[in-house]
């Protein structure tokens, strides 16, 4: 079974860096565009950054200069480096990419989300 497993979260003080995985596991491929959003409580789930196959990168204005997207092809895995981070970065993480996995023979390409990973800071 094909699922996006992220992992990095935690509390950090304001100021402090803390660095998020996701990682594709099952009959994967390949991870494709792929992206970090975050949701915090009584908000919209919001894109934080973005990074194609190719390895363009989009960041969001509020953490551009202090969050870095970065990924691992090899590995299946995309990270998101967070520093300097203020309590308004406090939220749930979510992962989400396009997979190209194989089922029974067969290969597809489906939208994936991770279940989360919460991210408080402390002011």
């Amino acid at each position: 079974q094909v699922q996006l497993v992220e992992s990095g979260g935690g509390l950090v003080q304001a100021g402090g860096s803390l660095r998020l995985s996701c990682a594709a596991s099952g009959s994967v491929f390949s991870i494709n565009d792929m992206g970090w959003y975050r949701q915090a409580p009584g908000k919209q789930r919001e894109l934080v950054a973005s990074i194609s196959r190719g390895g363009r990168t989009v960041y969001s204005d509020s953490v551009k200069g202090r969050f870095t997207i970065s990924r691992d092809n090899a590995r299946k895995t995309v990270y998101l480096q967070m520093n300097t981070l203020k309590p308004e970065d406090t939220a749930v993480y979510y992962c989400n990419g396009g997979i190209t996995y194989n089922s029974g023979g067969n290969v597809y390409t489906k939208e994936y989300w991770g279940q989360g990973t919460q991210v408080t800071v402390s002011s």
